[in-house]
C-alpha cells in the first residue's frame, strides 16, 4: 500500500501527523476494482463500471492505447463464424454508430461498407454464417462477384463467386475510441494512472487484495487483467498459467492512384490472406494474415514493419486491386497483441478469488470492445453477463482441452 511520509514536522506531534498522512495515502489508493491495461478494453470496462458508481482505477504501464489498440487497424464489422462474437460486434456497432450520445467525444467511425471475400470452396460456410448474422439482426447480405465489381470497379473479382456485404460497416480510430471512453470513465469518477507498471498482485487467503506497481501499492478486492500482449505475465503474478502468447502483426499504408476515386469498401480477403480499408488522405491500410511471428517480446521494435512484409503486402493488394500498381508506399509499422490457442478471447473469473480476465483477443478485439466492457461489468457486478453470454470464453476451456470453433468455420488463416 502507498504510504506518504513527510519529513519536517517538529515537536512531539510529528509522529501523529505522519501517521495520519500514511492513512490518507492508503485511502487514496483503495478502490473497488483495479484494471490493468489502458487499451480499448480496459477503457471500455472502466467506462461501464464507473457509470454504475464503482470506484475504479486503470493502471497503464505507458499511456492510453499505447499497445495493441494504438496499432489496431480499426475495422468495425460484424462478420464472424461464431455467434457470441458476432453479437458482441453488433452490440458494439450500436456504440460506434452513435458515439456522441452513448459515450461522448469522437471515435472516428467512418462508414465504407464491408465485404467478406472467401474462396469458392468456402461458399457454403459463407452462406451459413451470413444466415447466422441475419438471425441476430445484422444487416448482412450475400452478393455476387459482379455486385462487388459494381461496388468497387477497381477490384479484381474473378477468383470468388459470392461475398458477404455489410453496408453499415467500416472503420474507426482506435486511439480516439480508447481515449474518449477513458475520458467518459473519468467524468464518472474513474482514475487513470499512467506510467504505472504493475509488478505484482497481492493475495491473502486465496483472494486478491490489490497490486504493487512501479509507483505505489493499490488495494482492491477485484483486479482485471486487460493487459493485451502482456496478459500472460500479468496472469502469472496471480499464480495463473494461461496459454496466451504474443503475436506480431504488421500493416502498411499505400497512396492510392487518383483513378481509384475517393474511397473503397473495407475488405477481408481470405483468398489473399489479407485485409484492407481506406484511410483519410487518399491512403489504403493493408494487413496480412500469414507469417505473423508468435512468441516475440511485446517490447520489440515496431516503428517499422519486419523485413519482407511490404513486398508481400504490395504484391497481394495489387492482385486484388490491379490499378494499385500505380500507387506508392507511404509507411508501415508493427504491433503486438495476445493470442490464445483457438484465437478467441479469454474472459471471466480465473485463479484466485477476485481475479478476472479480459484478454487474448488475438487481434480482433477492437471492434468488440464497447460491448465486451459492458458484458464484463455485468458479469462482475451482477454475477452474469446479460447483454451477450460470454461464459463459454472462460479459461476453464483450456484446462479441459477445449478449443472454441464456429459451427461453420472457415479454413484457418493463422499460418
Amino acid at each position: 500500500m502507498d504510504t506518504l511520509w513527510f519529513k519536517g514536522f517538529p515537536g512531539k506531534n510529528g509522529r501523529a501527523k505522519n501517521a495520519k498522512l500514511a492513512i490518507m495515502g492508503r485511502m487514496t489508493n483503495t478502490y473497488d476494482i483495479l484494471i490493468i491495461g489502458g487499451g480499448a478494453h480496459g477503457a471500455s470496462l472502466a467506462f461501464h463500471l464507473s457509470r454504475r458508481g464503482v470506484k475504479v482505477a486503470v493502471l497503464e504501464k505507458q499511456f492510453v492505447a499505447a499497445g495493441a489498440t494504438g496499432r489496431s487497424s480499426g475495422l468495425v464489422r460484424m462478420h464472424y463464424d461464431l455467434e457470441p462474437e458476432a453479437q458482441l460486434a453488433w452490440e458494439s456497432y450500436q456504440y460506434f454508430s452513435n458515439w456522441g450520445e452513448r459515450v461522448g467525444g469522437e471515435c472516428g467511425f467512418t462508414r465504407t461498407g464491408f465485404v467478406q471475400i472467401v474462396s469458392p470452396d468456402q461458399t457454403d460456410e459463407l452462406r451459413h454464417n451470413n444466415a447466422m448474422l441475419q438471425k441476430i439482426g445484422i444487416p448482412s447480405l450475400l452478393v455476387t462477384a459482379d455486385d462487388v465489381k459494381r461496388l468497387a470497379p477497381s477490384f479484381y473479382t474473378g477468383d470468388f463467386e459470392i461475398a458477404a456485404y455489410e453496408p453499415e460497416s467500416g472503420y474507426a480510430d482506435p486511439s480516439a475510441t480508447a481515449m474518449s471512453m477513458m475520458q467518459a470513465a473519468r467524468r464518472h469518477g474513474a482514475v487513470l494512472v499512467q506510467d504505472c507498471l504493475v509488478n505484482g498482485i497481492t493475495l491473502r487467503a486465496g483472494k486478491v487484495t490489490g497490486v504493487t506497481t512501479s509507483q505505489s501499492g493499490f488495494s482492491a478486492p477485484v483486479v482485471v487483467n486487460a493487459a493485451g500482449a502482456w496478459a500472460g505475465p500479468v496472469a502469472k503474478m496471480a499464480g495463473l498459467d494461461l496459454p496466451i502468447d504474443t503475436w506480431r502483426h504488421d500493416t502498411m499504408f499505400v497512396k492510392r492512384p487518383a483513378e481509384m476515386g475517393p474511397s473503397h469498401p473495407t475488405v477481408i480477403d481470405f483468398p489473399n490472406l489479407m485485409y484492407f480499408r481506406p484511410e483519410t488522405g487518399g491512403l489504403t491500410l493493408v494487413g496480412l494474415e500469414d507469417d505473423n511471428p508468435i512468441g516475440q517480446s511485446p517490447e520489440g521494435f515496431s516503428d517499422r514493419s519486419q523485413a519482407g512484409f511490404t513486398e508481400r503486402a504490395i504484391e497481394r493488394i495489387c492482385r486484388r486491386i490491379p490499378i494499385m500498381e500505380k500507387g506508392s508506399l507511404h509507411s508501415s509499422h508493427g504491433g503486438y497483441d495476445g493470442i490464445t490457442p483457438d484465437q478467441r478471447p479469454v474472459l471471466g473469473p480465473a485463479g484466485p478469488e477476485g481475479f478476472w480476465l479480459e484478454c487474448g483477443f488475438s487481434g480482433t478485439g477492437f471492434k468488440t470492445s464497447p460491448a465486451a466492457g459492458l458484458c464484463m461489468s455485468e458479469w462482475i457486478l451482477d454475477g452474469a453477463p446479460k447483454t451477450v453470454d460470454l461464459t463459454r470464453f472462460t479459461a476453464e476451456r483450456f484446462e479441459k482441452g477445449i478449443q472454441i470453433k464456429g459451427e461453420h468455420p472457415y479454413h484457418s488463416i493463422w499460418t
